[in-house]
């Protein structure tokens, strides 16, 4: 049996944006033909899209990083680079994002819908957006813009109307093979069910629902005891629990008290899985006998927890049809499956503005620096006097000379602007 992975961590970054083309126009008999750079390509984006045919998350097992296409450099003649390749990950269905730091929902991938977890960062202008009446041959263009780097946990919560809960060995694998087409594994021995199971329970035309067989819970489980710890999560999703519980204490157990252990165990594990809608269901009356008194204790029980009750023999098959019409007829009363809203949204590449410089002094020495600075320098060719003008205009039209003479600065100190250094002049 594969191994059912149900939880992993990965990285995944978007594509940067390609940088934009300086260039200009040549052409035989045409002189001075003007700039014609092209713009960069949009990076690639990391997208998210359910597949139905996987069922865990084995494949991110090993393969843990994931990085989206950059897009191409902007050409000459106003080409515009080629766009980076999107990044498609593949997850089975129920799959939530979480951000791997503070916990929170980025998507629940229930339905059909992609979704961008990061987005491919905008390609950089090319050196035509630059021209102007005084400036016709710009000699620098813009770079494109860094993609998004993000750290997620993926989770899978399984998407099931209904969950079978109780001890291993109760009898869920087996109602689940009598109600539906589902065939688990069954056997008379603790653990038998190492996986969540699913099967689709039709009750009629138009009238079916999802039922999910989930690994026996043990006393300790939300503590990590047993399998259970591993896949309580499962139970999250589904709307109503059939609570299984052995009648006939076949295994030397007390019904009550096993009735007792697991709802404290799914208590512990959330508030919201102890008030979930039950069907206290007694199964293997036909060990019984005839005999009421186990069955009568059972039912109380349920009565004074607020929770429905019915009886039957998964084995033989006796009362497992009138527990489904039971259980449909609950399920309608009940709301549609929970979808996590999400709670955290990666952030897009920040608008980078003049707010983002930093300004320290050292001695003599004055460094400015962020992520405007890096910007604005990246674009500049520093052999080129037009361009070196273009980066003191814009420097002067952000306040860096104001705020350097503010703090002191003096012709001769010197000057550190992102990885160039000179000597300043009033």
């Amino acid at each position: 049996m594969p191994q059912f992975i149900d939880t992993a961590k990965i990285w995944i970054r978007s594509g940067r944006g390609g940088d934009g083309k300086v260039s200009f126009h040549r052409e035989k008999y045409i002189a001075s033909g003007g700039p014609d750079g092209g713009d960069g390509g949009r990076g690639g984006s990391v997208i998210f899209q359910v597949d139905d045919n996987l069922s865990t998350l084995m494949d991110f097992r090993y393969k843990k990083k994931y990085t989206a296409p950059a897009g191409e450099p902007g050409g000459s003649r106003r080409c515009t680079g080629k766009d980076g390749r999107d990044l498609i990950i593949r997850v089975p269905r129920g799959t939530i994002l979480r951000d791997a730091n503070s916990g929170q929902v980025i998507h629940d991938l229930s339905d059909n819908e992609p979704f961008v977890a990061a987005r491919g960062g905008k390609g950089g202008w090319g050196n035509t957006h630059f021209a102007t009446p005084t400036r016709q041959a710009p000699r620098f263009a813009k770079p494109g813009l860094p993609g998004q780097e993000l750290e997620i946990r993926l989770e899978l919560k399984l998407l099931a109307d209904v969950g079978l809960v109780g001890f291993p060995n109760v009898g869920k694998s087996t109602l689940l093979s009598m109600a539906s087409a589902a065939r688990p594994k069954i056997a008379n021995y603790h653990f038998t069910t190492l996986v969540p199971n699913l099967g689709v329970v039709s009750i009629g035309e138009g009238e079916s629902f999802v039922m999910a067989d989930i690994p026996g819970i043990i006393e300790g489980a939300s503590q990590g005891a047993g399998l259970g710890h591993a896949f309580l999560r499962h139970i999250d999703r589904c709307r109503l629990l059939l609570h299984i519980v052995d009648a006939a204490g076949s295994e030397g157990r007390d019904p009550i008290d096993d009735l007792e252990k697991i709802n404290s165990e799914l208590g512990q594990y959330s508030i919201d899985l102890e008030k979930r809608p039950q069907i206290v269901v007694a199964n293997k009356m036909d060990l019984l006998g005839g005999e009421r008194a186990p069955l009568d204790a059972i039912r109380k029980w349920a009565d004074e927890h607020g929770f429905a009750y019915a009886e039957m023999s998964a084995a033989t098959g006796q009362g497992v049809r009138e527990l489904m019409q039971q259980t449909w007829h609950a399920l309608e009363q009940l709301p549609p499956v929970i979808v996590y809203e999400p709670e955290f949204v990666p952030e897009e590449a920040k608008p980078v503005t003049e707010a983002d410089i930093d300004y320290v002094k050292q001695d003599d020495c004055y460094i400015v620096s962020g992520a405007w600075i890096d910007r604005v320098c990246s674009s500049v060719n520093f052999d080129d006097y037009e361009s070196r003008q273009y980066l003191d205009r814009r420097l002067r039209a952000a306040g860096v000379f104001d705020r350097l003479e503010e703090m002191g600065i003096q012709d001769g100190d010197l000057v550190v602007l992102g990885e160039m250094e000179f000597e300043y002049e009033h």
